[in-house]
């Protein structure tokens, strides 16, 4: 696994656990589907039982089916493996002896709940489940075990009325999980990993659009050819087709869909039908395969056995909107027309995981291409995550060969040629208390992945060894975090990019138009939108210095343009205008404008704001720490770049404190001073 995805997921791990510590009850964690959220669950699940054994978590599912189930079998597995060896995981569940006699043990720290268990026409509501909660708790009579319980809402875009009825009484706090939390209901993020922050670190697939005019035939054909290709990631790929529900459901599958599939040159194709697996007699209905398991499998085992290699093609309904993990999906065709926006979010999001994460650092350029890659037809982009499409004029060629920019990148410690870890070791004495060895393994899975790689590679199958390096892994920490923040040792230049031909940015507001820059949008209109409002007003303080307008002028022409400035918004989705950093981890930082002055120089500005975010949750301790943090990278790039001029302008109130880095050097300018230095050329 990818030590960035490894530290993406831990770095929001530990905000979250952070920010749990503090006063605010109810918090909001988002991150998109595909991006291992119930992992990072089962993380922070086990670090907040470390720190404090009181703890009991009621985690809240989707539904009686598989999400519940699925949760709890991820928890056991981590558990059990010693990834997260504090879970002790219980499943409640009315299979074994009917909601009557139901029991739920109390010596047990995380508990799933089946949402549809509780509710008003569950036994489970009316008795079993309030004598736990008051077990675990203190009742009025000062009996109970006086546990802390925090209740996660796993998929919080659910309703959770009945659970909410008794939060106060019961939950000291209150944890929201989703893709798509609901703004509705206060669920604002306190907490979030962007789609482009889990693109970039491979967690999820950048998705490419088909053609709204696209058949089905076309995109059939499509994943034919791209099944070919995937034979080179020993993954055997497959494709989703979604229709509507009831009514309309049989008429898209008979009309539209079976007549596609039984084509002569589509019928090497193994599909399955899953549509209602239980009709309202009991009997299946709208549930088929051209596969063997048909009449060998009852049709309640299909969905799992879809999951496993065999089945190209699998057309549902609703099912796989609901915790319905197949990594080896990466294609969708939707045929019905969901006006929910969060529905079509989650589906797309069940063909965006990574099928080669764990191992996608061996993989080659192109195999990684196709393992982070989904195709997608019958929605916009705008319709999932509200992205606007947008491409650079001219088809972008004349545009992309005027910004060839360098980046660069951190080296880590491995990479440091004079850092000698045997006479380090060496040098440190034995412990008189040596601490057990799950401890050490504990502290071990929470290493970054290059400082495990040095452990492995120091100890060499020797327990001894393997045992010094743990004993002595805070200073090795150490060490690394010394030299990793020395960016004069571990800050490189990396290849030379440039802007993608299109990409995609979410509309937050914060509009403005006629920009007169580097991009058009595909649907004709001029008006972009922003992440904030300081990002706002800087693209209008870049418009003015630009002067003049990108789609007017003849690209081909380009160089006999002498007081041509051209600029645009390093939109992140498909960007590799990056520039790493250490942060409690490496991060990259897609700086939010490049502009090419007449004198074909490069001015790269990253836009904040200290104001107060109206409806944004931000830890303004956090937020002033990562500045600081992008001050000494931005400086470090220009020591290594000196041909570059990099720019952090804060705003405060309406007024701009601008930093500029040049050549390793720092200085303070106001606006009036920053035009005069584009006026002076």
């Amino acid at each position: 696994m990818l030590q960035k995805a490894k530290d993406l997921q831990q770095s929001a791990v530990e905000s979250l656990y952070n920010k749990v510590k503090g006063r605010k009850r109810e918090l909001t964690f988002k991150a998109p589907t595909g991006s291992g959220k119930t992992r990072m669950m089962a993380e922070f699940m086990n670090r907040i039982i470390d720190s404090d054994e009181d703890v009991v978590f009621l985690v809240s599912t989707l539904s009686k089916g598989g999400l519940a189930l699925q949760n709890y079998e991820s928890f056991r597995n981590n558990a059990d493996a010693g990834i997260f060896p504090s879970l002790d995981p219980w499943l409640i569940s009315t299979e074994s002896s009917g909601e009557e006699g139901l029991h739920i043990p109390t010596d047990h720290n995380v508990y799933v709940l089946p949402r549809d268990l509780y509710k008003e026409t569950s036994l489970l509501m009316r008795g079993p489940m309030i004598n736990f909660l008051r077990n675990m708790t203190r009742d009025l009579f000062g009996q109970g075990l006086n546990k802390k319980i925090y209740l996660i809402k796993d998929e919080c875009h659910q309703a959770t009325s009945n659970l909410d009825e008794i939060s106060e009484e019961f939950f000291t706090k209150v944890i929201n999980f989703s893709a798509t939390p609901n703004l509705g209901r206060g669920q604002v993020a306190d907490v979030q990993i962007t789609e482009s922050e889990a693109i970039d670190a491979a967690l999820i697939k950048n998705v490419i659009f088909g053609s709204l005019d696209d058949t089905l035939e076309v995109a059939i054909t499509k994943f034919k050819e791209i099944k070919k290709q995937y034979i080179s990631l020993d993954v055997e790929p497959c494709m989703i087709i979604q229709i509507s529900n009831k009514g309309k459901a049989e008429e898209e599958w008979t009309h539209i869909i079976k007549p596609v599939l039984d084509k002569v040159e589509n019928q090497g194709l193994k599909w399955m039908v899953l549509v209602d697996l239980q009709g309202k007699k009991g009997e299946d209905s709208l549930c088929d395969t051209n596969d063997i398991v048909k009449g060998k499998l009852p049709v309640c085992q299909w969905k799992d056995y879809a999951k496993k290699r065999g089945i190209d093609i699998i057309i549902f309904k609703m099912v796989i909107s609901e915790g319905w993990d197949i990594p080896r999906a990466c294609m969708l065709y939707q045929v019905r027309d969901s006006k929910s926006k969060q529905l079509k979010e989650q589906v797309v999001g069940r063909v965006r995981r990574n099928p080669r994460l764990l191992d996608f650092e061996t993989l080659t350029e192109r195999q990684k291409e196709l393992a982070t890659t989904a195709w997608v037809w019958g929605l916009k982009p705008e319709e999932v995550s509200g992205q606007t499409e947008v491409k650079l004029h001219g088809g972008g060629t004349a545009i992309q060969l005027e910004f060839q920019l360098k980046t660069t990148k951190l080296i880590d410690l491995t990479e440091k040629k004079d850092f000698d870890l045997e006479r380090f070791l060496a040098a440190e004495n034995d412990s008189l208390e040596p601490p057990s060895i799950f401890e050490l393994y504990k502290k071990l899975s929470r290493l970054p992945n290059d400082m495990q790689t040095l452990c492995y590679k120091y100890a060499n199958e020797d327990v001894s060894r393997w045992w010094k390096f743990m004993e002595n892994a805070d200073k090795v920490k150490t060490n690394y975090d010394n030299y990793i923040c020395d960016y004069d040792k571990s800050m490189v230049v990396d290849k030379d990019v440039s802007f993608p031909q299109a990409s995609c940015y979410n509309s937050y507001g914060n509009t403005t138009d006629s920009l007169n820059w580097v991009w058009c949008k595909s649907n004709g209109d001029d008006e972009f939108s922003f992440d904030s409002y300081a990002e706002k007003e800087w693209a209008k303080e870049l418009k003015k210095i630009s002067k003049i307008n990108a789609a007017e002028l003849d690209m081909s022409q380009i160089n006999e343009y002498e007081e041509v400035y051209l600029w645009g918004k390093n939109f992140p989705l498909n960007s590799e205008i990056k520039y790493e950093y250490y942060h409690n981890g490496v991060h990259s930082s897609y700086p939010d404008f490049v502009l090419k002055d007449k004198s074909g120089r490069i001015h790269i500005f990253e836009v904040k704001s200290v104001n107060k975010a109206t409806g944004v949750n931000v830890d303004p301790d956090e937020y002033e720490e990562k500045v600081r943090q992008l001050h000494k990278c931005y400086q470090a790039c220009s020591k290594k770049l000196p041909e570059y001029r990099f720019y952090l302008p804060v705003m405060k109130d309406s007024e701009w404190r601008i930093h500029r880095y040049l050549n390793g050097e720092h200085e303070e300018l106001n606006l009036d001073e920053l035009r005069n230095s584009f006026k002076r050329g």
